[in-house]
């Protein structure tokens, strides 16, 4: 990579939102053949305010850019100096982030190769637990007059280079540079033989941070490309950069298909409680208006009740009371229901709808009570959760494709209770103790509509 025009860069931004934070200061040096030839270097007004904790940082203050030039302005003759040379930056896909949200900013489009020294001194040193740029400077006894400003970290990031160059011989540098080319869009963080490892099938990977902090959990019908996908879009995606900045390890489990990698995501989502899945996250205690048959108004259930087979109706699947008694009120509002029947309010005698002309009498026999029950339940069908319509559990046989055996997912009343390899392992599943999942129900409500679209078979257990 000798005969290749390296670019080192170093960055300083007013944050690390690459989308939505600037750039305040850009410095870089031209490489050519192992020789420096050029340098670049300029603070940047960011066309906002720097934050506080930015400026105690980097030393950058707000009256320093005041004077200094917009990216727009300096975009051009920039993206001349660079021309097609490769770029070199410690966590560079961090640096090449900004600087490609600011020439498309600019209405320009910069791509380039990149040479990440954080990714390369993982691969050089695997023993070693600190890596970033202020640990290995120490390491080498390289010394910048300040950290965090572009010029001296970037002039400290090329000595760093060349001593490396110094302590490898010319082939073992050369594989290097040749490894960190093939990996190039992977996170710095992250050991490339497990995305190597990756497989091409179904299944959920699991993103896990330092000290193996769980950051997310995904599914997808081949795993390698999905995971490869996080790292692709890290530079318009506020939160695939946050992912690739933090992860460091991965997991996966193969599925037979797409139902099982549903199933398996959401399960692992409220075990696991991942920092960046904001959806399938525990919903606390669900509740639902159950209409038993023969009442005349419906009783909240929630919790364990809702994995019990109910005689009557459920409608509606709510995070809490006052979610469930808001809904059933917009309703009876708009459908001139009675609340104080419905058990939204109480007394005697006329409610207060009633008198304001709001409510069709039922509370007062102006309206009789059997025709109030069936204008209800019709208003409230919107809402009707899906009875269960077997006996008890059943067994979905999910077929893989190719020569891989099926697999048998376990449930009842909605609920999810594990998968077995045959029908004999599923029976002993059917004890499984499980609580009503409200993502789980909308995963089997949708597969199990027409469960011969999607391949599937089911078998009752019980």
């Amino acid at each position: 990579m000798n005969e290749t025009t390296l670019i080192f860069v170093d960055v300083e931004t007013t944050g690390t939102r690459a989308t939505r934070d600037r750039i305040t200061e850009i410095a870089a040096l031209k490489v050519i053949n192992g020789e420096l030839v050029d340098r670049w270097s300029s603070l940047i007004y960011p066309e906002c305010k720097v934050p506080a904790q930015i400026s105690q940082l980097t030393g950058i203050r707000d009256d320093m850019l005041s004077d200094a030039p917009r990216f727009v302005h300096i975009a051009q003759s920039l993206r001349e100096w660079l021309g097609d040379g490769h770029l070199v930056a410690h966590n560079a896909r961090f640096d090449y982030s900004f600087l490609r949200n600011e020439f498309k900013r600019a209405g320009q489009d910069y791509r380039t190769q990149l040479v990440c020294t954080l990714r390369m001194s993982r691969r050089l040193a695997p023993h070693e637990r600190q890596h970033n740029l202020k640990a290995l400077l120490s390491r080498y006894g390289i010394t910048p007059i300040r950290h965090h400003r572009a010029g001296d970290d970037v002039d400290a990031l090329w000595s760093l280079w060349q001593a490396w160059q110094t302590e490898h011989s010319a082939e073992e540098w050369r594989a290097l540079l040749d490894e960190e080319r093939r990996h190039r869009t992977l996170p710095a963080h992250l050991d490339s033989a497990q995305v190597d490892a990756l497989p091409s099938t179904p299944g959920v990977y699991l993103l896990y941070g330092h000290n193996r902090l769980p950051l997310y959990v995904g599914k997808s019908i081949n795993l390698r490309s999905r995971v490869l996908g996080h790292f692709q879009r890290d530079h318009q995606d506020d939160k695939e950069m946050r992912l690739a900045q933090q992860v460091q390890h991965i997991e996966w489990e193969e599925t037979a298909g797409d139902l099982g990698a549903q199933l398996r995501e959401a399960q692992l989502v409220k075990t696991l409680m991942p920092i960046m899945n904001r959806q399938l996250r525990k919903q606390g205690k669900l509740t639902t208006w159950h209409w038993p048959d023969g009442a005349s108004c419906p009783e909240l259930l929630g919790g364990s009740a809702l994995s019990q087979p109910q005689d009557g109706r459920l409608f509606g699947l709510f995070r809490n009371p006052r979610e469930a008694k808001s809904a059933l009120r917009s309703i009876a509002e708009e459908q001139q229901l009675c609340p104080r029947v419905l058990g939204l309010e109480k007394g005697k005698g006329r409610c207060f709808a009633n008198q304001l002309g709001k409510c069709r009498g039922a509370c007062d026999g102006q309206e009789s009570m059997a025709e109030h029950t069936q204008r209800a339940q019709t208003a409230l069908q919107q809402l009707q959760v899906n009875v269960w319509p077997w006996p008890g559990s059943i067994a979905i046989e999910e077929q893989p494709m190719g020569n891989t055996k099926p697999i048998w997912h376990v449930v009842r009343q909605w609920c999810y209770l594990g998968s077995a390899e045959n029908l004999t392992q599923a029976k002993q599943l059917i004890d499984t103790p499980s609580t009503f999942d409200v993502d789980s129900y909308r995963i089997l409500n949708r597969f199990l509509r027409h469960p011969e679209q999607h391949g599937l078979t089911v078998t009752a257990l019980e």
